[in-house]
């Protein structure tokens, strides 16, 4: 068995998993016009799903995918292969999950953005880190990115709330005070923790001296 369907067996089971769980949510009844609690709830636990799966795949990842590639054409292969597989898982588990919570379209739309969003950061700082530094690391910068970007959806939802029908409630200037900022901060963080990563994975100097004297 090569990495790439080692990894993809792995991304199969979670996916299942996270399938059945998510209809065990249906005991939980209509959302109602106030989900907020119950969708930041969902949001840690799907984050925290995506984070378990990078866990798994990270290593395989790390190993070798692309048996073929050398250097860092490799490392940013094997980056971006982890972070596909565990964005797809979990905006799989995130529509499933979110139609047994019945929320209204709209919000189970903001909860599949906001999910997919964070899973891709977290994904990529994890692997990046961990390319760099080690396992601890890499689990840190991705706790790291979650929490960052799971606080930002939270302070929008606080300040802004839901509509009064319990969908997601968009306004514009809010978004892009509360939450783009943010997320461009999360992603500037993760590609250069990426970057780091496969550089330092691959015995690249992250700096190249200057030819002047």
């Amino acid at each position: 068995m090569t990495t790439f369907e080692e990894a993809t067996r792995w991304s199969l089971w979670f996916l299942v998993a996270g399938l059945v769980l998510s209809i065990g949510l249906l005991a939980f009844g209509d959302a109602g016009a106030d989900p907020f609690d119950r969708f930041v709830v969902h949001l840690a636990l799907l984050v925290a799903f995506g984070l378990a799966l990078t866990e798994v795949l990270a290593p395989i990842a790390l190993d070798a995918v692309y048996p073929s590639l050398r250097g860092a054409v490799k490392g940013w292969a094997g980056t971006a292969t982890t972070v596909i597989l565990v964005t797809g898982v979990v905006a799989l588990v995130t529509l499933a999950s979110s139609a047994a919570l019945r929320y209204q379209p709209s919000a189970q739309f903001l909860q599949l953005l906001s999910a997919l969003d964070i899973a891709w950061a977290a994904a990529a700082a994890h692997v990046g880190a961990r390319r760099a530094w080690g396992p601890a690391a890499g689990r840190a910068a991705g706790v790291f990115i979650g929490v960052f970007c799971i606080w930002s959806i939270w302070n929008y939802v606080d300040t802004v709330g839901f509509a009064p029908d319990g969908g997601w409630q968009l306004i514009g200037d809010e978004l892009m005070r509360l939450v783009i900022p943010y997320d461009m901060v999360a992603a500037v963080i993760a590609l250069a923790l990426v970057y780091i990563g496969v550089r330092r994975s691959t015995g690249q100097p992250i700096e190249q001296p200057s030819d002047q004297s």
